[in-house]
């Protein structure tokens, strides 16, 4: 792609966000999310291979459809209500398909069916901004009527997000789809408790964005897509491969590494909100992501399979790895210990 279409298409990406995350009006935040959408396109398809083609028509397809959800949601409060004020959503039709729409932004069930499918068919650098930043404005828009929405659905949606997440995890041999899965996992989370704390999903989703980012930019490194080639990636790059090990332990949530935090702080939330049970129905279903976050990490580990691959093993490669890459696995292993002074900037 030529550079400048890439640098337009950024910045665009930039200017949509901020126009989403910083607007009153619905029809701002709608043109916010429409600029990122249509800016996010050519990023997908900018490979011409069929499978990226593919993804960028459904994911063209599941946006508008979300987009035109938003836009109705709004005009349908602003005919009862007479108020185009985002934090203003009172009437219970509008709460419900703003709801619908937000919930097909992001990727949670039952609208998830798109996610998946597009990042398989992206790269892994477009997948970390699909993962990411484009999930940053239906978030902002989603703790802005946090107030309004029904605790209920939320609840029924985020269970269920983190019970699919996991299950439909378990089979995967692509990494994409593994970390789409897990990322339908983890808004289950950032959902169940927005209704409650809408501060502490931010909390998640920063940490998340964190992790992601760091597991995302350490596979582009190391140049892999499938479990195959992951297991014999390790004689590439053998620190990074170690440092991708407790990333992605981190990202399963298990202390005392960075990913304990956020579930740490919802359990204890939901506790509180006399939530009990469904704290412990969402902590149970986690527990069916970490099986392939740990068939990922003993990939990941120097433990080939009894089986020959069709892969050749790459030896250690002069290539550095970028400080980047460093800093994010370093925050994502050993954030935990400060997470006091975290909770109270957030």
């Amino acid at each position: 792609m030529n550079p400048q279409a890439k640098l337009v298409f950024i910045a665009s990406l930039f200017l949509g966000t901020m126009i989403t995350i910083s607007s009153n009006h619905w029809i701002t935040a709608w043109t916010g999310l429409e600029i990122n959408t249509l800016a996010v396109l050519p990023l997908i398809s900018k490979s011409h291979h069929p499978r990226a083609i593919e993804a960028a028509t459904k994911y063209f397809l599941a946006q508008a459809t979300a987009s035109a959800l938003v836009l109705f949601s709004s005009m349908t409060n602003a005919w009862h209500t007479g108020q185009w004020d985002i934090t203003q959503l009172t009437h219970p039709v509008s709460c419900l398909l703003l709801t619908s729409a937000i919930a097909m932004k992001l990727g949670l069930v039952p609208f998830h069916f798109w996610f998946p499918e597009v990042l398989q068919g992206t790269s892994l650098t477009t997948g970390l901004l699909l993962s990411t930043a484009m999930k940053f404005p239906p978030i902002t828009l989603l703790f802005m009527t946090s107030a309004s929405l029904n605790p209920t659905v939320l609840t029924c949606m985020a269970v269920l997000s983190a019970a699919l997440g996991g299950w439909m995890g378990l089979n995967q041999t692509q990494i994409r789809k593994i970390l789409a899965f897990s990322s339908i996992s983890h808004l289950g989370w950032m959902t169940i408790i927005i209704p409650y704390s809408p501060k502490l999903t931010l909390l998640n989703f920063y940490l998340y964005a964190l992790m992601t980012a760091a597991v995302f930019l350490t596979l582009n490194s190391m140049k892999v897509s499938k479990l195959s080639t992951l297991m014999t990636a390790w004689t590439k790059i053998p620190s990074l491969n170690a440092m991708l090990l407790l990333t992605l332990l981190s990202l399963a949530g298990l202390p005392p590494m960075t990913g304990f935090l956020p579930k740490w702080l919802i359990i204890q939330e939901l506790t509180k909100q006399d939530m009990a049970p469904a704290a412990t129905m969402i902590s149970l279903l986690s527990l069916l992501s970490l099986f392939f976050y740990l068939r990922l990490a003993y990939c990941t580990t120097i433990t080939l399979p009894p089986h020959t691959t069709n892969h050749m093993k790459q030896w250690h490669t002069s290539k550095a790895t970028s400080t980047l890459v460093a800093s994010l696995v370093t925050m994502s292993i050993t954030l935990l210990p400060i997470s006091p002074i975290i909770y109270i900037i957030v």
